[in-house]
């Protein structure tokens, strides 16, 4: 049989592990993939998570069985150097998740119980921080152990929502509202002043307080942006279109016909 017919009556997983054997293999593997380290394929990882993120928001769940099959191609990657350098394999990487969440799920896999939400999420974040003091002695604080390149965004989300199971909180929305009216005044003092690093600090206390937001009305930041920055293509595509019907276009239509088309276009 050939080297394909065997591959084919192999279990999918067996076989996508045996195809990256063959792509890094040192003499007959290919050649873009042999050089490829832990390091070279992290943005490759990022762009199909978020390829997964953007079929799932857009419902094409045709697209994002395909998607999901690049992201665990990128697993199975990670798996295969680990291999390479005698460090791990796809068979410890399951064994590691599937450990973290029999600990972590003791009302499944254990006895414990759980009357509430609150109690559950409490003991899972207990866990999680236990789980960083183990693999590290010296991370002492509820910071230590976050995802440092997430998106800005994102990293905000999940390092508030830390400190904020553990009491350090606005109790009510009505705070976070006036911290942002607050953060604005003093944007604007900074844009007074023609300060420009105040006014790019002021920014990030905004936008980070915005997060915060989101988080107590149970919104994600990065998928909210997101979404509004997919609305503004649609309405922009559809501005540019309502201005070609007039032998127009954006840069040869005047601010007041630009006003005029977006207000326009908004109404579809």
């Amino acid at each position: 049989m050939s080297d394909t017919t065997v591959l084919t009556a192999l279990p999918q997983t067996q076989r996508l592990m045996t195809i990256m054997q063959a792509l890094r293999d040192p003499v007959s593997g290919c050649p873009w993939d042999r050089k490829q380290t832990f390091e070279t394929i992290v943005p490759y990882t990022l762009e199909e998570a978020y390829e997964v993120a953007d079929a799932i928001e857009r419902g094409d769940f045709k697209e994002l069985h395909g998607e999901l099959g690049d992201l665990l191609f990128q697993v199975i990657f990670y798996a295969q150097i680990g291999q390479e350098e005698g460090r791990f394999d796809f068979e410890s990487i399951a064994e590691k998740v599937s450990d973290k969440l029999v600990s972590r799920h003791p009302h499944v896999f254990g006895d414990k119980e759980f009357t509430t939400d609150e109690e559950l999420k409490k003991n899972w974040e207990q866990q999680k921080h236990q789980e960083r003091q183990g693999k590290d002695e010296s991370n002492t604080s509820l910071l230590d152990d976050l995802p440092k390149h997430f998106p800005a965004l994102s990293l905000a989300q999940k390092m508030q929502k830390r400190v904020g199971r553990h009491g350090f909180d606005w109790p009510e929305v009505s705070g976070v509202i006036e911290k942002i009216e607050e953060e604005i005044e003093e944007l604007k003092q900074a844009i007074a002043n023609n300060d420009q690093q105040n006014i790019e600090e002021e920014i990030g206390d905004l936008l980070f307080s915005c997060v915060n937001l989101s988080r107590h009305l149970k919104v994600d930041a990065e998928a909210a942006l997101r979404k509004s920055a997919r609305k503004f293509e649609s309405r922009f595509r559809k501005l540019e279109d309502y201005l070609a019907e007039r032998k127009l276009t954006v840069d040869s239509a005047t601010l007041e016909q630009l006003d005029k088309g977006w207000c326009a276009v908004k109404q579809l």
